[in-house]
């Protein structure tokens, strides 16, 4: 059975999409905050989530920055925003789909449907997961929280969260340098090799048990770097 998350600040939109994913064979699970979502998805996992925008503490292309953190699970974006520019933005932001508020049940319920199709023909990426371990922390990509074994909170900066970001993101496997570079800093900072020495020296000073003999964060030296789990 798939699991469906469902996030949206109208208890009357909540119930009405819960009533009839059920009756469709769907398990549903329902958020009326960002960040419950996060919460959410991070604890079990949804098969697809269907996201509207305007939330009560966190805007929804925020929600969508921290899941793409980490999963590939597709989300369809259910708002009243009908303006060309925040499509835009969602869709750039890793949605797949976006349908404007106020909304056919059946419209709906065939873009799960074509979305579930396309992503079950395009891929055959291993599941990924939002916690990693480095050392004695225990990072969550989805909430955006780094936690010690004895329960304290270590701060990342948000350039850090990108770095990390990108290694846990793919586990084992070398990023390139001109990768992290694009990716957290943009692509006219490709040859600022430096920025990666000296994040990367930031990040083992609070992950790293041993930061000058780093067990996680691994250098390839004229490479990039790897996250060893």
């Amino acid at each position: 059975m798939s699991r469906i998350l469902v996030v949206d600040d109208e208890p009357q939109i909540l119930r009405a999409l819960r009533i009839n994913l059920r009756a469709r064979g769907y398990d549903v699970v329902v958020a009326a905050t960002g960040a419950a979502a996060l919460h959410a998805a991070a604890t079990h996992p949804p098969d697809l989530v269907v996201l509207d925008l305007g939330l009560p503490d966190i805007d929804g292309l925020e929600v969508i920055h921290g899941l793409r953190g980490w999963t590939a699970v597709p989300i369809i974006v259910l708002s009243g925003r009908a303006d060309s520019a925040d499509k835009v933005a969602a869709l750039d932001a890793g949605a797949d789909d976006y349908v404007t508020k106020p909304f056919g049940v059946d419209e709906l319920l065939a873009r799960i449907r074509a979305v579930t199709r396309r992503r079950t023909a395009g891929t055959d990426a291993a599941p990924q997961t939002a916690t990693h371990r480095i050392g004695r922390h225990t990072v969550n990509l989805a909430e955006r929280t780094v936690t010690r074994d004895d329960g304290a909170e270590v701060k990342l900066t948000p350039t850090q969260w990108g770095m990390i970001d990108q290694l846990l993101r793919h586990p084992g496997k070398l990023v390139s340098q001109r990768q992290l570079l694009h990716e957290v800093w943009g692509p006219e900072y490709q040859h600022e090799t430096n920025y990666l020495r000296q994040y990367m020296a930031q990040l083992r000073r609070k992950l790293e048990d041993d930061p000058a003999r780093p067990r996680h964060l691994i250098t390839e030296p004229g490479m990039g770097y790897r996250y060893r789990p």
